[in-house]
């Protein structure tokens, strides 16, 4: 596709969208910018697939180059509706994808023919809309013809799981025909477009690539309606309060509308996945997918206008990650507490995180006048300002990196002592030393010799020594173990949510909490709702039982310190410490004591 009515030139941002973006913001023009330089990295991927691709094997497919002459014609009719289409979320995931597959860094189920040959479908979709006759040939996967950004044709004949097919797209006048069937027959299955006033976002659940990581079969959706509705709260949601991140976040005077534009101007398509558990939705984005947001199906309008937010802030930091360097390797190896997560993060991660949390906040902000409003801010407030602190001084961040870091602190530290109300608030802050202190449970390993000395120190009768806390990463000399814990760290902070949100729905589940809220236990119940001395007892007896999880024991911590023993405070700070000891000490060292004799150590190293 010839390229010259647009002379190769650096990508620069004004400074006034430098200066937004780098703060968290990004108006409607920003995101213009942004999507310029999108554009240009697409295609430099997009090239490299087709250099790359014509010493492989097309398979029963023509060669690479044929689709790019289509591709050629289409854009010399419609130039808009191409590079519209080559700007689309899902094109940029194949790019990537098949690059990776044609370099030998990636691999999947389907044969490298049917991802180089996808860039016959999105010629094809391409050619659709410029309206031009032809004909070509496009891969068929689990029994599906995809059409980027247009639909997907089911063909039954070609639908084994194991086998991959081809099928003709023919173009005339009369109509469009996938494997022999027209665009109006059943078996056509059209992208729902989820239309608000001032916003369209694609429904795409057909894209083999459409869920930014792994290739998948289409999925076509049985309620669009539903999504519909959902989108068109969260649209009325957004236009009214805003997305929480203009330049108005320290100052309360941002306009709703404009912030909404904005998201509209950057998000492009709208991935969806099934419902997940109440309170606990799932959402991505990916660096490869500009525009597009991946969302299981929310519990209401306001979630998904709050995921809308997150997912967009993810995107405008990949786009800015493409112009400019925030981190270098040296810091990409280490890995960090990233409160919104249970696994440890590298570097690139948790700036990511901090990012997208800091809209989130943002977001919340506005949503204040009722309880659940109140405690995510109050929530993702302390634990965005508590990673910022975390990664401030972090090896491997750039100049700039260390500036945007220290530009989102300083537009959130006046969010910290905004009020909130005190139910809000005390949830809050038991949800983000829940989160933290699991955390260390799970991740952290003290080294041996700390763990004998400890134990030494505790069957001799003498004090223990002190030992440092973990501040965001393994600082206390402390080794970080990567995996997923069988229960989620947010568990009591669900638990939290519906307490708040829904407290009928809560007495519902209080006799069974785990069959509501995977992994909840009745003493955790016991403890969100202050019942305390009861939710000690049972933890206790869990951990002198042989049953003490990492979360039994900060659920110890959690209930000594609402009922003013010492022992709380040093079992939420080294709760991987005091299980290391108890276990070196074949459990007879009492959790509580243990709990003490660490808060007391604390006190002395002061």
């Amino acid at each position: 596709m010839r390229q010259t009515a647009r002379p190769a030139h650096p990508h620069l941002l004004a400074s006034p969208a430098f200066e937004e973006l780098l703060g968290g913001g990004g108006g409607p023009a920003t995101m213009s910018a942004l999507r310029a330089s999108e554009r240009s990295w697409r295609l430099l991927v997009v090239r490299a697939v087709l250099d790359s691709a014509g010493s492989a094997s097309a398979g029963p497919l023509p060669p690479p180059a044929d689709a790019w002459r289509l591709l050629a014609r289409a854009r010399t009719v419609a130039e808009e509706a191409v590079e519209e289409l080559l700007a689309y979320p899902a094109v940029g995931v194949w790019a990537a994808h098949t690059l990776r597959r044609l370099r030998g860094t990636a691999e999947d189920e389907a044969p490298l023919w049917v991802h180089t040959g996808h860039l016959h479908a999105i010629a094809a979709s391409a050619a659709v809309r410029a309206g031009l006759e032809f004909r070509t040939a496009v891969p068929v996967r689990r029994g599906w013809a995809v059409l980027p950004a247009l639909g997907a044709m089911r063909v039954p004949e070609a639908s084994e799981p194991s086998e991959w097919a081809v099928a003709e797209v023919v173009a005339r006048a009369d109509g469009v025909r996938v494997a022999g069937r027209g665009l109006a027959e059943p078996d056509w299955h059209p992208l729902t477009a989820l239309r608000a006033d001032g916003c369209t976002l694609l429904l795409d659940d057909s894209d083999p690539y459409r869920t930014l990581r792994t290739p998948a079969a289409a999925e076509p959706l049985d309620h669009a309606a539903e999504w519909q509705r959902l989108f068109g709260e969260a649209w009325e949601i957004l236009c009214d309060t805003g997305t929480g991140v203009g330049s108005d976040i320290g100052t309360g005077t941002g306009s709703g509308t404009e912030e909404a534009r904005a998201l509209a101007a950057g998000l492009v398509s709208l991935v969806p996945r099934p419902r997940a558990e109440r309170f606990r939705p799932h959402s991505a984005s990916s660096g490869d997918a500009y525009g597009a947001a991946l969302a299981s199906v929310p519990d209401d309008g306001e979630q998904l206008a709050s995921t809308l937010v997150h997912e967009f802030q993810h995107n405008k930091l990949s786009a800015f990650m493409h112009l400019f360097t925030l981190y270098d390797d040296q810091g990409a190896a280490r890995l960090y507490y990233a409160p919104w997560r249970d696994d440890p993060r590298p570097l690139g991660g948790l700036l990511q995180g901090v990012y997208a949390f800091f809209g989130v906040t943002g977001f919340w902000r506005r949503r204040g006048h009722h309880a659940l409003g109140q405690f995510e801010f109050a929530l993702w407030r302390s634990q965005t300002a508590y990673a910022l602190r975390a990664i401030g001084g972090a090896d491997g961040l750039t100049d700039l990196g260390e500036r945007l870091v220290a530009e989102l602190a300083r537009r959130l530290e006046p969010l910290l002592d905004e009020p909130v109300g005190a139910r809000a608030r005390s949830a809050a802050e038991l949800a983000a030393a829940d989160h933290r202190a699991t955390w260390r449970a799970h991740h952290l390993r003290p080294g041996p010799g700390a763990v004998r000395a400890h134990a030494e120190a505790w069957a001799d009768g003498r004090p223990m020594p002190a030992a440092p806390s973990a501040f965001g990463l393994a600082s206390d000399g402390s080794t970080i173990v990567p995996g997923a814990p069988a229960r989620g760290f947010d568990t009591r902070a669900v638990l939290l949510r519906w307490l708040l949100a829904d407290p009928a729905g809560f007495d519902g589940l209080r006799d069974d909490p785990g069959a509501v809220v995977s992994g909840a236990r009745p003493e955790d119940v016991d403890l969100v709702t202050g019942r305390t001395a009861e939710a000690l007892r049972a933890f206790r007896a869990r951990i002198l039982g042989g049953d003490g999880d990492p979360e039994t024991w900060v659920g110890l911590g959690l209930a000594a310190r609402a009922e003013g023993d010492a022992a709380g405070e040093g079992l939420l700070a080294h709760p991987h410490l005091a299980m290391a000891v108890h276990s070196e000490l074949d459990g007879r060292a009492d959790p509580l004591e243990l709990g003490r004799a660490l808060a007391v150590a604390d006190g002395d190293s002061l």
